[in-house]
């Protein structure tokens, strides 16, 4: 099976985003990866939203840029391990990307809001494929990955 990327922009914000660019971030991060057969669902909303799934999912009382939702991790409480149908397409999960957010990230950095977003989607398909920065050895790891993904697009 192909990979499957299905890009989401709130209506309000279409008309700021190209999907075909965010899609081809998660594309490469995941060939870069050796992934070639998988799902994973990206959606671009405002402030509001990751300020409310931030703070449902991580106790934080604010936005951030992007918030990734993996569909291998187990749920607390979980019995098991969920079983895919060996021909079902692998879905890895789900990257909520504020534009508002990276709008204001992008003039920090002092480069585009295309070139943010897309770097937030090779950000959150890399939480998605279990890569993480919480020391300073992942992160290191991480933005290496990060910036050549990037830098190839």
């Amino acid at each position: 099976m192909p990979l499957e990327i299905d890009v989401q922009i709130d209506e309000e914000l279409a008309d700021q985003v190209a999907a075909e660019g965010l899609q081809a971030a998660v594309e490469a991060t995941l060939l870069r990866e050796g992934v070639t057969s998988a799902g994973v669902s990206l959606m671009v909303a405002g402030d509001e939203l990751l300020h409310e799934l931030n703070l449902e999912y991580r106790g934080i009382d604010g936005p951030t840029d992007v918030l990734s939702f993996s569909a291998r991790e187990e749920a607390e409480g979980s019995v098991g391990t969920f079983v895919v149908a060996p021909d079902a397409l692998d879905f890895l999960g789900d990257i909520v990307i504020s534009l508002p957010y990276a709008a204001r990230q992008a003039v920090i950095a002092g480069h585009s809001t295309a070139r943010e977003l897309h770097l937030l989607a090779i950000h959150g398909t890399l939480h998605l494929l279990g890569y993480d920065h919480a020391t300073e050895e992942e992160e290191a790891v991480m933005w290496a990955k990060q910036d050549e993904i990037l830098a190839s697009l």
